[in-house]
């Protein structure tokens, strides 16, 4: 592609605060094939300021429960996470929590923003007598050490990590079922595993039913024309599994040619065809004022599971909470980790891991 290309969003203050979280990118102590994902936020505009009002609710817990670490080792590799495991001395199900994409750990934050939702929802379930595990992916926070070469990482050692996870809980006396819940991208590397690993029930919340290039192809049309001229014929090469060497140095963060590999094999799977393999309970939840996942991805994903339980949860975002429409304001929520989780979200998650 001929000369560099110049980002228009909404003026230079944007361009020189893309810059300088560019130059931040590098001094982060993150793996480098995590580089892509925090590149990706950055490029798409997910700023905000400090400032929304935390809300607080105090209420009892109907179970007591303990939170200690439990990693997993398997194939060379160890990934660490946690488990939230109320005491009782029956057997109980037991959920297992994906994390969505680019740097986003087990508790649902990053390098950029804090918001606790993954935290909160395990806790949350916790006091109603369901355990939990929640863990950093491979590459990211505590299981950093855990990263392959960018050039060799691909979707499926997601996929695959989460199976051994799913085989892990399955073979705990402790655990009476597995339910995969899947949170953005989660929700596809969830879906899958669940089919692999046999787990008993799939929630995928606020997950995408459209492939991974057509999400982004979609909010870079959103932000900025010029940068999606230059980036769809990336995609068309990519999509037919073709490396590109030459290309725009501002474009470099997201395509530079050691990702395209892994960016070849996260678009070799499509959501409305993995749901339809899944065999056992599906839930899909949604939220109304979400700003990265629309309801038309969850209606594609329930009409390819027909049988699937799709439910809308008036005014939550993409981070589980409750937030206006307006892009600002709903941005101001990623950043405060005291601001509670939608109320309806857990219940309606119980409620379906206990329903026969």
């Amino acid at each position: 592609m001929a000369g560099p290309i110049a980002i228009e969003i909404r003026a230079v203050e944007f361009y020189l605060k893309l810059l300088n979280s560019f130059q931040s990118l590098r001094n982060l102590k993150i793996s480098q094939s995590m580089r892509i994902y925090c590149s990706l936020f950055i490029v798409l505009g997910y700023f905000a300021s400090l400032g929304a009002q935390s809300q607080h609710r105090e209420k009892l817990p109907k179970f007591r429960w303990t939170e200690s670490t439990f990693n997993l080792t398997a194939d060379s590799v160890t990934i660490f996470g946690s488990l939230i495991l109320p005491k009782t001395k029956s057997k109980i199900p037991v959920v297992l929590i994906i994390a969505g994409s680019g740097p986003t750990d087990r508790d649902g934050n990053n390098v950029m923003m804090k918001n606790n939702s993954l935290k909160m929802l395990a806790e949350g379930l916790g006091n109603l007598g369901i355990a939990s595990v929640r863990y950093d992916k491979r590459g990211i926070a505590e299981s950093n050490k855990s990263a392959v070469k960018e050039i060799d990482l691909r979707f499926d050692h997601y996929v695959k990590d989460a199976e051994n996870w799913i085989k892990l809980l399955k073979s705990d006396p402790r655990f009476s079922e597995v339910t995969v819940i899947g949170h953005s991208e989660g929700s596809l590397i969830g879906m899958l595993a669940t089919v692999n690993a046999d787990a008993n029930r799939f929630v995928s919340l606020a997950g995408s039913g459209r492939r991974a290039d057509i999400i982004i192809l979609d909010q870079l049309k959103k932000q900025s024309p010029k940068i999606l001229n230059a980036v769809s014929p990336l995609f068309d090469s990519l999509r037919a599994g073709i490396t590109v060497d030459s290309i725009d140095p501002m474009l470099n963060s997201l395509f530079r040619p050691s990702v395209q590999p892994y960016m070849i094999s996260w678009m070799n799977y499509d959501p409305v065809v993995g749901i339809k393999k899944v065999k056992v309970p599906v839930l899909i939840i949604q939220g109304t004022t979400d700003i990265q996942v629309s309801a038309e991805d969850a209606n594609l994903l329930a009409a390819a599971k027909p049988d699937s339980d799709l439910k809308f949860i008036n005014g939550m975002n993409h981070v589980l909470k409750i937030a206006p429409a307006d892009p600002v304001a709903n941005q101001r929520t990623y950043l405060d980790p005291n601001l509670v989780l939608a109320e309806e979200l857990v219940p309606l998650i119980f409620t379906f891991i206990v329903s026969k």
